[in-house]
């Protein structure tokens, strides 16, 4: 076999990485003696209360083990059966959830928005919930949105609150499906705080930034949690031993490393772009605004790429686009490597 094929790191998705050092060394931490099960850790309470101080705030957290538990059971709790969801038609709730969203709330139907660049306007949500009363129809009460875009790019804070304005006052609920918020805070050099704001329950990512397992539930609405703990249960969410999941989110909050790597994800995404855009037929597809580039390859130069051993997955918005991924541990040399043998591939037999 080639010895091309062995690649330490890979571009396919950011959970291709492992777990960051300051997460590592918290969950070693915790693993010394014994501490109470089921979320009443002292490492539970120490993680919440970083998450609030992050966002300053009083906000309710819980944690869950993945982003679909974290976004099925938030949008089940601010919706009845007969409700629907509307979302970005890209948005992984629709995408790449397997009807989750829909089988945890009883069958409230999410409903899809269109979109440039992966995002919702305002005046959609407005269209979508004039666009019926009767009660024939699922009524809309939640707006998801998804931060940064299944596409890479980021709402502002401006975005978010004219977003939030509209659903509010449509009788909307505002849920944020953040797997990549770290990445659009680093990216726009805002505080967490304004950046959520308007939004009412934030799944905040945590596997695609260096935790190994585990997503966090913010409620900046306290009431909206009411009994959440019960869905967390039920939904097969609560960990006996919650400390493992909790306690890698005190090492990654702490002195700003969650910011550093998502920052270091998107420097190296802005390296790969302007790598790709030296290369001839090679189209970036999306604005580079987070650590995801979407590019479209050369079929030659795709096949070789893999032959070569990098994977990635094409096919994920339009069928012609690749998906390229940075993670906390992309190194610069990984990028430059993928250039180098893209450019090979684009250039053909020699």
């Amino acid at each position: 076999m080639s010895p091309h094929r062995h690649r330490p790191r890979q571009f396919a998705s950011d959970n291709y990485a492992g777990i960051c050092p300051e997460a590592l060394a918290a969950m070693l931490e915790a693993n010394s003696g014994h501490d109470v099960s089921y979320g009443d850790d002292v490492w539970t309470a120490k993680a919440a209360d970083l998450i609030r101080e992050v966002f300053e705030t009083d906000c309710e957290v819980f944690f869950v083990f993945n982003g679909t538990a974290a976004n099925s059971l938030a949008l089940a709790s601010l919706c009845q059966s007969y409700h629907s969801v509307l979302c970005h038609e890209f948005a992984h709730i629709e995408t790449a959830e397997c009807g989750a969203p829909e089988f945890f709330a009883n069958g409230a139907k999410v409903l899809l928005l269109a979109g440039p660049n992966g995002k919702i306007a305002p005046a959609e949500v407005d269209r979508a919930v004039r666009r019926r009363s009767d009660v024939h129809y699922p009524k809309p009460r939640v707006l998801s949105l998804t931060q940064a875009t299944e596409v890479g790019t980021v709402y502002s804070p401006a975005e978010i609150q004219a977003l939030a304005e509209t659903a509010h006052r449509c009788g909307l609920r505002v849920h944020m499906d953040g797997a990549r918020f770290a990445n659009a805070v680093a990216a726009l050099g805002v505080k967490p705080g304004e950046l959520a704001a308007g939004v009412d329950v934030l799944c905040f990512g945590g596997t695609k930034n260096g935790i190994g397992v585990g997503e966090a539930v913010v409620f900046f609405d306290r009431e909206l949690a009411r009994e959440f703990d019960y869905r967390c249960k039920q939904g097969g969410q609560l960990a006996s031993k919650m400390r493992f999941l909790s306690a890698p989110w005190t090492g990654l909050l702490k002195d700003g490393a969650w910011l550093r790597h998502a920052a270091h994800a998107n420097a190296m995404a802005r390296r790969l772009e302007r790598g790709l855009r030296e290369i001839a037929g090679v189209e970036i597809a999306f604005a580079v605004e987070s650590n995801a580039v979407f590019a479209k390859l050369p079929p030659a130069a795709e096949q070789q790429l893999r032959e070569r051993g990098w994977r990635f997955y094409s096919g994920v918005v339009t069928p012609s686009e690749s998906r390229l991924m940075c993670s906390w541990d992309t190194t610069p040399e990984d990028v430059d490597a993928f250039v180098a043998d893209l450019k090979s591939g684009a250039a053909g037999p020699e």
